[in-house]
């Protein structure tokens, strides 16, 4: 029997996005920034909600192409705030177009947005051994670390939390139990 991370096991979407996505690790820029506006838009909702929304999301911020989000204007926002398909929360949007201008400085200034992200965990991802996820810490020191970082360039809606959360979504963090099948196979160098 194939055990799974015992957050995964409430639907299909949740278990296909964790067998095939989650903590595996990620270093393209537009796959960063969507986890990275995704994350954040989780704040206070269910990730399942996030997954339920996301191909809405990705309809709704151009692929999350970050040039083109950075364009969007006041009337866009004001669309947006009328879609259904996404979380309707105005500082939520507002803070992707903000973030997808932060992200274009950041390539400005580093090459790449993965680049700088990646700096944060040296490079290489973080490989914990949690019995449960439960186990697991709401954030690091490296989340931490990020967070402030971000926010000095600008960065919203990209708590410690939130960073921790992004983190073990695109791999820079291990956090699968131990226990999960999956724990072994993203921690294959």
């Amino acid at each position: 029997m194939t055990h799974r991370c015992s957050w995964a096991q409430g639907t299909p979407l949740e278990a296909g996005y964790h067998d095939t996505e989650w903590g595996v690790p990620c270093f393209d820029d537009r796959c960063l920034f969507e986890l990275l506006t995704l994350e954040g838009a989780q704040a206070g909702l269910s990730w399942r909600t996030i997954l339920e929304k996301r191909a809405n999301y990705r309809r709704a911020f151009a692929d999350f192409d970050a040039p083109t989000v950075a364009r969007f204007d006041r009337r866009r926002v004001e669309r947006l705030l009328q879609d259904a398909g996404i979380v309707r929360h105005r500082g939520k949007i507002e803070s992707t177009v903000n973030n997808a201008r932060r992200v274009l400085e950041v390539v400005d200034a580093f090459g790449s947005l993965s680049g700088y992200l990646w700096q944060f965990v040296d490079g290489k991802p973080v490989r914990n051994r949690w019995q449960s996820y439960r186990d697991a810490p709401g954030e690091s020191p490296q989340s931490r670390a990020m967070s402030r970082e971000l926010r000095k360039r600008g960065f919203r809606f990209i708590g410690p939390t939130t960073c921790y959360a992004f983190m073990q979504a695109v791999g820079m963090v291990n956090d699968h139990e131990v226990r999960c099948f999956r724990h072994r196979q993203v921690g294959q160098p």
